[in-house]
């Protein structure tokens, strides 16, 4: 009978290695006072490197590694979505969790994106006070773990999917002796 490699031992790595990266780059802008908003440059560049950038790297070190160095040689086209989008539902569960624990931890930090958050609506002239007062309790909702969470992996199993699907492209070399 034959073994099968599990794509986890290459999944799993890459996605803890993925969402540190993410942690860290979290604390250093928010010590650094680093936002969106008084650096929109700096925020183009972090949501780049964490929704394209970092994931597309990640994603394709991990299809790598298994097809080279647990796989005899070979992933399938199936193998780099379930690899691509575990490593980024990895990554996104450990940053959401983090968030939301420096949250509770630090409430002040998301008082300050609650603040930032207003007077980023408050450019906008076409933003009317009842638009605003939503958008702040729509910001103030996805801030409670209990939304964050879910959708954070939700947005980034999507990345990974879509990603995924690109690399599989490339990087995917069928087994012939395979058993489908």
């Amino acid at each position: 009978m034959e073994q099968k490699t599990s794509l986890a031992k290459s999944t799993l790595p890459y996605g803890i290695i993925f969402g540190i990266i993410m942690i860290l780059e979290y604390v250093v802008s928010y010590t650094m006072g680093l936002t969106a908003e008084n650096s929109p440059s700096m925020g183009t560049i972090m949501f780049l490197a964490n929704n394209i950038i970092m994931p597309f790297i990640f994603i394709l070190l991990a299809c790598n590694n298994f097809k080279k160095n647990l796989n005899e040689g070979y992933i399938s086209f199936g193998q780099c979505i379930k690899g691509g989008v575990a490593v980024c539902v990895v990554a996104g569960l450990l940053f959401a969790v983090f968030n939301s624990v420096f949250y509770l931890i630090f409430p002040e930090a998301k008082d300050e994106m609650i603040e930032q958050t207003k007077i980023a609506l408050a450019q906008n002239p076409n933003m009317t006070a009842e638009l605003m007062k939503q958008s702040i309790e729509m910001t103030k909702l996805f801030m409670k773990p209990y939304i964050a969470i879910p959708f954070s992996i939700l947005m980034f199993s999507f990345i990974g999917l879509i990603i995924s699907l690109i690399v599989g492209a490339f990087v995917k070399k069928d087994n012939p002796g395979a058993i489908n």
